[in-house]
């Protein structure tokens, strides 16, 4: 959702609860509809009270599952980047070729999960590349103590490499249940109407419109903020882009033009395995 149809929606809102409640005004007795406004406020209060609560719970909720989404794009982009030097530690016979998989595979996290991710799916269930990648190191014989330190430390950084990809994947989804969302809207809906209960004929207009939209502003905008939080691969205002594994494949393919590694990367620019590689 792009701010311009955030605005929208907001104002398009206010708009609605602002008209509502100006018709109801014109029909409406002398101090509102309650005949105890000090009653009426308490309980109002009470509904406010109960709705904010669970608002700020779901909205750390959210947000949490949101920057561990973020965290770990950037960790897992921060490993192959890693991995691709300790990769150069490798017997002669598979740097190249460690290498070359770990383009493809930065290269299909950007081009083909990405896009899974932004439809709220959770990705590839595999990256294919991070198993050819295991294909590959099992063929290493690491003999010199460089390679068996490089050796141990590509295994760690693949272990470490999995978890941050788990972080990046869990909250693709959404983390917050329907019947979650459903209270929210319920509670949203509730402290509306009973706003409109306060419809005042001998109070100013612009007063009675002040009430109601400063009421709506708060709880349209809490739910769309709640809304990009849990969507947080969405193409829309505020989305986490492959940014940092776009920069980590550029980054690769310079550092083996410097580091002078001539064999052909096994994918193309998708991340797909070229027919013959």
């Amino acid at each position: 959702m792009t701010p311009l149809i955030c605005v929208l929606v907001v104002v398009g809102a206010i708009v609605a609860g602002v008209g509502v409640m100006l018709v109801l005004r014109r029909w409406a007795p002398a101090g509102s509809h309650f005949a105890n406004g000090d009653r009426a406020a308490g309980v109002f209060g009470v509904l406010a009270t109960g709705f904010a609560l669970l608002l700020g719970l779901v909205v750390v909720l959210a947000f949490t599952s949101y920057d561990d989404s973020r965290s770990g794009a950037e960790t897992e982009a921060m490993l192959v980047l890693q991995q691709n030097e300790t990769a150069m530690l490798m017997p002669v016979a598979q740097r190249d070729a460690l290498s070359g998989e770990l383009v493809c595979y930065a290269r299909t996290v950007v081009s083909q999960e990405w896009p899974h991710m932004e439809q709220g799916a959770s990705g590839a269930a595999l990256n294919p590349w991070g198993v050819q990648l295991f294909r590959t190191i099992r063929t290493v014989n690491p003999t010199t103590p460089a390679e068996q330190a490089a050796y141990a430390k590509w295994l760690d950084q693949t272990s470490d490499r999995e978890v941050a990809r788990q972080s990046r994947l869990h909250g693709s989804a959404g983390v917050i249940p329907g019947p979650l969302w459903v209270v929210l809207l319920v509670s949203a809906v509730v402290i509306v109407a009973f706003m409109l209960l306060f419809a005042d004929s001998e109070e100013p207009w612009f007063i009675q419109a002040t009430l109601i939209g400063s009421v709506i502003l708060v709880i349209v905008s809490s739910l769309l903020l709640i809304g990009v939080l849990d969507q947080p691969f969405s193409r829309g205002f505020g989305g986490v882009r492959p940014t940092s594994m776009s920069q980590t494949s550029s980054v690769l393919i310079k550092e083996r033009a410097v580091l002078g590694l001539k064999a052909p990367i096994p994918c193309n620019a998708q991340g797909k395995p070229l027919v013959g590689a």
